[in-house]
């Protein structure tokens, strides 16, 4: 098949359609329209097989997950996701798996109103590129640099599950069928908590996805904000399956290390706190504290019942280059 054909049929006409997309698929460049009174926010995140996911991987949850972890980014900073482009690379064209692809890449894309505006297809080694656009309103934007000692650390829903759930499918781990169900969709489809990220505009101190680990990303904050933390790890948001399937003591090490679960970890000021709950009613999700900020940079100590806690493995997922 050639290229133009495959763009044709598996992406020119397809997915949500918005009116702030005047060109799309089909031109040497898209063109779009940003809101009055509003900002965009951009990210791009490289997925390749093997690496970011396994090779026997359904074509669906390729794709869906592409789409998700893009905007896992835009969510962290509060963003409104509008508009996606797409650079797939392939050894051959297979028309099952581009069906599933498309799927994937469509359900997802409906669900948040957002349009697949243009990209480009390549033979080669499987791996994708997902860059993603989204409004955010001016000083708004959500990062990771503005948390202060007395802030307190939340997480949404629940951490550990994904890395669990790849586990499993790995088959270093086993599990109960529901269990294994729950974790392995965990780790298959994310979920961009979107609403949330809009939701903590002007309520958050600053916030991260969790995409390497809990531990790691909460990290990210804390050098970026030159403070350090106290986590509790007992007071960590832990799913019943993924206990089921490993035991405490091994959940809290997939809940603080493990990565893909694309939750936020925020921080709320006292003054903040109280609206917290208010903020996030709408949006379904809960949020847990785990800790706080400290004063003392560079330093996190865990807590487990108020007592030091030593965990082996804090460095959470990096690219070896």
């Amino acid at each position: 098949m050639k290229e133009f054909d495959l763009i044709g049929r598996y992406f020119a006409n397809g997915g949500h359609q918005r009116k702030d997309v005047i060109v799309g698929i089909g031109d040497d460049c898209a063109v779009t329209s940003v809101p009055a009174n509003q900002q965009l926010a951009i990210t791009t995140d490289t997925l390749v097989s093997g690496v970011h996911f396994l090779k026997d991987a359904p074509a669906r949850s390729v794709a869906y997950k592409a789409v998700a972890v893009n905007l896992s980014d835009l969510a962290a900073m509060g963003a409104e996701p509008a508009w996606i482009s797409l650079s797939l690379s392939m050894s051959h064209v297979d028309e099952a798996w581009m069906e599933e692809f498309a799927s994937g890449l469509y359900e997802l894309t409906r669900y948040y109103s957002v349009q697949l505006i243009g990209g480009d297809t390549v033979r080669g080694p499987l791996a994708m590129t997902i860059t993603a656009q989204g409004f955010i309103p001016p000083e708004a934007a959500l990062k990771r640099s503005t948390a202060r000692p007395g802030d307190w650390i939340y997480v949404t829903g629940t951490t550990g599950d994904a890395g669990a759930g790849l586990d499993i499918l790995k088959g270093s781990r086993e599990a109960k069928e529901e269990d294994r169900e729950f974790l392995v969709k965990r780790h298959l489809y994310p979920t961009p908590r979107v609403a949330v990220g809009a939701a903590l505009r002007r309520i958050a101190s600053s916030c991260i996805d969790v995409s390497d680990g809990l531990l790691a990303d909460l990290n990210h904050i804390l050098k970026a904000s030159n403070c350090g933390a106290t986590v509790h790890v007992d007071r960590l948001p832990v799913s019943s399956a993924l206990f089921n399937c490993v035991g405490a003591q091994d959940a809290y090490r997939y809940a603080l290390t493990a990565g893909d679960d694309y939750e936020l970890v925020f921080t709320v000021n006292e003054e903040q706190r109280g609206n917290l709950e208010t903020s996030l009613a709408s949006t379904g999700v809960k949020a847990t504290c785990i800790g706080q900020v400290t004063g003392q940079a560079g330093k996190t100590d865990l807590k487990l019942y108020d007592e030091p806690y030593q965990l082996k493995d804090v460095a959470g997922y990096e690219h070896d280059f």
